[in-house]
């Protein structure tokens, strides 16, 4: 099989749509979502719900199978193509805003990796129902970050019940308040929360169990402010004497001799590390986008085809940044192809997350200091574009920890092996 670069038909329908609710529905808001924190209206919510769900795309960081009508001719699937496009575009308007869309998220990856085809059929099913509906993942903890084989949230079985018992603390979960808190116009949310079920197995204990919205004994601790991405929630989440139904656990319920628990959790990473990446090229396209259209009112051309050396230094800059987006999006794309054809890409995924980390933030910062003033002004969005930047490089394993994925990846080192 070869990657077509070639944008099939329906990713290009999807974004002539998307790029309408990103112009007139986002970016007009972005301002006031950045400034009131944690407080997007309903009716935004309920308008990206009903957007998404009448374009097929799909749900958070999770695809919807891609089901060709009768007759058709089949076609390469392109579920996560699709997503990365929606994504990306999404982002371009407002990257907040797009995390607070409702759908799967990384909860609903999490099922979609380390869930049984039970499981996924039982609680994916509910992000196409009409309520909006919100999943998220609950990893990091104060004292296990980047390195999740320290995690210690614990779940004991009670044998008398069959519930699996969990207690632990959870920090920085994207949006961890909306997934757990039911509003009445909420469907079910739910949270994946990664867990040991024998600390001493180490890796091979971990696990991930689905806790449904409202669960007793599961509170929303605090709520983050942030820098970036201020509309959406980051959450903090304490889980005292949590009972869960015994089939919640993700996968198998047993301890072996494996990382099965584990690499569960390093799979989600995979599928859900180029679409973050996504998002933070949307980012580095809007502020690009931008800092073209403000130097073209000024008189200030960019003449492509000459040799650098009869550029103006802000010819080269803005040249250089065009080719940094276009290169970190064509890492992303390898990576979302290899996902749609169930190829091993957790190389592809970490090296699209290290460029696009780089990238939105290099191209925002560059646009800043090219506009000087006007970069820096709050009369215009780029510099919230260049604060929404940042996280790329952080959540979802910081540039320093993907770059550590690769190096094992290529040199064939184990984790305890390279650190």
């Amino acid at each position: 099989m070869t990657i077509e670069f070639e944008t099939p038909k329906p990713v290009v329908q999807m974004q002539t749509v998307l790029q309408t609710v990103a112009e007139n529905m986002m970016r007009p808001a972005s301002r006031e979502f950045d400034e009131n924190e944690h407080s997007i209206p309903w009716n935004y919510i309920e308008f990206m719900h009903t957007a998404m769900k009448s374009m097929g795309g799909g749900n958070g960081l999770t695809p919807r199978e891609d089901k060709p009508k009768e007759g058709a001719e089949k076609r390469p699937p392109i579920g996560y193509q699709l997503l990365a496009a929606q994504i990306e575009m999404l982002a371009w308007g407002d990257v907040g805003f797009y995390l607070i869309t409702p759908g799967g998220g990384l909860g609903g990856a999490a099922v979609q990796a380390a869930g049984t085809p039970e499981q996924r059929a039982k609680f994916l099913a509910r992000f196409a129902e009409e309520k909006p509906t919100y999943a998220a993942m609950c990893m990091t903890e104060a004292g296990a970050g980047s390195d999740t084989s320290a995690i210690r949230t614990k779940a004991v079985l009670d044998e008398s019940t069959k519930e699996w018992i969990i207690n632990g603390e959870k920090i920085f979960v994207t949006g961890g308040d909306k997934s757990f808190n039911a509003y009445e116009q909420l469907g079910k949310g739910f949270i994946v929360v990664w867990a040991s079920i024998d600390p001493t197995a180490g890796r091979a204990g971990m696990r991930a169990f689905v806790v449904e919205s409202g669960t007793p004994g599961v509170k929303v601790t605090k709520l983050e402010h942030k820098m970036g991405i201020r509309a959406s929630d980051t959450a903090a989440i304490s889980l005292v004497d949590a009972r869960v139904p015994f089939d919640h656990i993700l996968g198998s319920p047993t301890v072996e001799k494996t990382t099965t628990g584990f690499k569960g959790a390093m799979a989600t990473f995979d599928a859900t590390r180029p679409l973050v990446a996504a998002s933070g090229i949307g980012v580095a396209r809007a502020a690009l986008e931008f800092l073209k259209e403000k130097l073209a009112e000024n008189g200030v051309q960019i003449r492509y085809g000459l040799p650098r050396n009869k550029l103006t230094s802000v010819e080269r800059d803005v040249i250089d940044m065009e080719i940094m987006v276009r290169s970190a999006w064509l890492m992303v794309l390898k990576a979302v192809w290899m996902a749609d054809n169930k190829k091993p890409n957790a190389l592809e995924s970490s090296m699209s997350k290290v460029r696009a980390g780089d990238v939105t933030t290099k191209v925002t910062q560059k646009a800043v200091e090219i506009l000087g003033p006007l970069g820096y002004s709050r009369e215009f969005l780029l510099e919230k574009w260049f604060r929404d930047a940042k996280i790329t490089d952080i959540y979802e394993g910081t540039g320093q920890i993907n770059r550590l994925v690769v190096a094992r990846q290529i040199l064939g080192y184990s984790g305890s092996e390279l650190r």
